[in-house]
């Protein structure tokens, strides 16, 4: 039967992010699910408190150590100059909910260009076990991130290249939504994590630059959404699916017609 969407076109674009949005909202709701999701849930949680920690790094501090619980929450450790503006205090507390969807964004931009795909899935790969040894310091961390990066090296080394793709998008995808799992997150000004009560990532932002929490929460959310947006107008352009192969079989010949 012949495929009635063109490959390489939009529609399949568009139908394989569709098919990676079902896979990610449809998992759960899947005898067993809730087990299949439960490694990207710590991954998710992974770019989450990664994006606390490379940003307190980047600004300067130090980042100590990062702790996934059961739960699929998680702490990043970071100790901070007394010194410290209140600007940094609350990027830092801002890199957090925003990783996620900067990783989302990225993937899905790397899922426009095929010489990307397999590099990107073992860069992160390569990231997710170098955090392991570096800073991950709890058990289900240990044991489940560095199967999540053996099954996306995995990935990169040996599946067809739409199953790469698919996997970009994937993840992209996963990242992405993530923010909508943590919309309750956002706009609750205090949380409890282990047991422990503490500020949630906006309190933080509102502790230290004032304006309610929830005025920051629609904030990144917003943020997050226009990287989304952005990187799927960029992976989505007809002139980048569609383009001409550089390299034509010797006997196919072209004529183009002049543009007035």
């Amino acid at each position: 039967m012949r495929s009635l969407v063109q490959p390489g076109s939009q529609a399949e674009m568009v139908g394989r992010l569709f098919l990676a949005v079902i896979v990610v909202v449809a998992l759960p709701a899947l005898p067993f699910g809730n087990y299949l999701i439960y490694p990207f849930m710590i991954l998710t949680t992974w770019f989450h408190e990664m994006g606390h920690g490379l940003t307190a790094l980047l600004l300067g501090h130090h980042f100590e150590r990062l702790v996934i619980y059961p739960s699929g929450s998680g702490v990043a450790e970071s100790f901070i100059a007394g010194d410290a503006s209140r600007l940094t205090r609350a990027a830092i507390a801002a890199g957090g909910p925003l990783a996620p969807s900067l990783v989302g964004a990225v993937l899905i931009l790397a899922s426009a260009h095929p010489r990307a795909w397999r590099p990107a899935l073992w860069a992160m790969a390569g990231a997710i076990a170098l955090s392991v040894l570096v800073y991950v310091r709890s058990m289900v961390g240990v044991i489940v991130l560095p199967l999540v990066a053996a099954l996306i090296a995995l990935i990169a080394a040996r599946a067809p290249a739409g199953f790469v793709r698919f996997s970009l998008q994937f993840l992209g995808v996963l990242g992405a939504m993530s923010m909508l799992r943590d919309f309750d997150y956002l706009f609750t000004e205090r949380t409890v994590i282990a047991g422990q009560a503490m500020l949630s990532d906006t309190g933080q932002i509102e502790a230290a630059l004032g304006l309610p929490h929830w005025v920051w929460a629609g904030l990144i959310l917003g943020v997050s959404a226009l990287m989304i947006g952005a990187s799927l107008r960029y992976a989505l352009a007809e002139k980048r699916l569609r383009a001409v192969p550089k390299r034509l079989p010797p006997n196919v010949v072209r004529f183009r017609r002049p543009r007035r």
